[in-house]
């Protein structure tokens, strides 16, 4: 085996495309847009790439994605570019990879999450989302209201509005409810959808629904793959996206690692 940094963005696609709904944030950070922000560390037997670790260093604290169906390749790759880590980054990390880092660093654990993929986009498109409207750069103000007030602990990056991708539902210059992406590359054909929330007194009613539908009418006109994060108790989130025609595709963790 032997570990290398990867720049070669059509070696890195070709491994992440065996597994595209594992991989929708890899993906979309090969994407021009997002490319600035990564580095990659990769794994080769022979000729052949066997995985890789994707290090994101955006506006944020960086986010290590190290997803593998193949754990001990994987755990092997990970212990071998330790050294090469920021001192403290979050990380997405497929089950029980958190345990190659117990020595060396601390570990404060998230919940398990799941990755969802979207395999039936009828019934998104079933979903009436008459009253859902694309917003711009001018709802800027709005949406950060909204999620200061009712979502304060998501991620979001005012320049993915750029992307044309984001819906909301409002009462007049209120915004009631809204779903965005966090990864949107119409090269890599992929999107993640993101910052989906309500208003909390609104809750419940279907708001989530409809913006969520609205979107992926949006990504599928384009001929997009379709993905998502969720936490895995989050039982509201999990109803809503099956509605609109959401599988759970694999299992993985999120934590907060910093070295000793």
């Amino acid at each position: 085996m032997s570990y290398i940094c990867l720049h070669n963005k059509q070696e890195i696609t070709k491994l992440l495309e065996k597994d595209p709904y594992l991989h929708i944030y890899g993906l979309g950070d090969l994407d021009d847009f997002f490319w600035s922000y990564t580095t990659w560390y990769g794994v080769r037997s022979g000729d052949e790439l066997k995985a890789v670790v994707l290090v994101y260093a955006g506006p944020h604290l960086p986010t290590l994605l190290g997803l593998s169906k193949e754990y001990d390749v994987m755990a092997q790759l990970l212990g071998s570019v330790q050294h090469l880590l920021p001192c403290r980054f979050y990380a997405h990390l497929s089950p029980g990879l958190e345990e190659v880092f117990n020595i060396t660093h601390s570990t404060e654990s998230g919940k398990e999450h799941y990755k969802m993929a979207l395999l039936d986009g009828g019934s998104a498109a079933a979903v009436d989302t008459s009253e859902v409207v694309r917003l711009d750069l001018s709802d800027l103000p709005a949406l950060q209201s909204l999620y200061k007030e009712n979502y304060p602990d998501n991620w979001f990056d005012p320049r993915m509005l750029e992307t044309n991708q984001y819906f909301g539902i409002k009462d007049g210059g209120r915004l009631l409810s809204a779903a965005g992406i966090h990864v949107f590359s119409p090269r890599y054909k992929v999107a993640a959808l993101g910052n989906i929330t309500t208003r909390t007194e609104l809750r419940n009613k279907g708001y989530g629904t409809r913006v969520s539908a609205a979107l992926c009418q949006s990504l599928l006109a384009r001929g997009m793959r379709i993905g998502l994060n969720v936490q895995a108790d989050n039982d509201a989130a999990i109803s809503c996206y099956q509605k609109i025609g959401f599988k759970i595709a694999a299992r993985y963790g999120e934590f907060t690692i910093e070295r000793r």
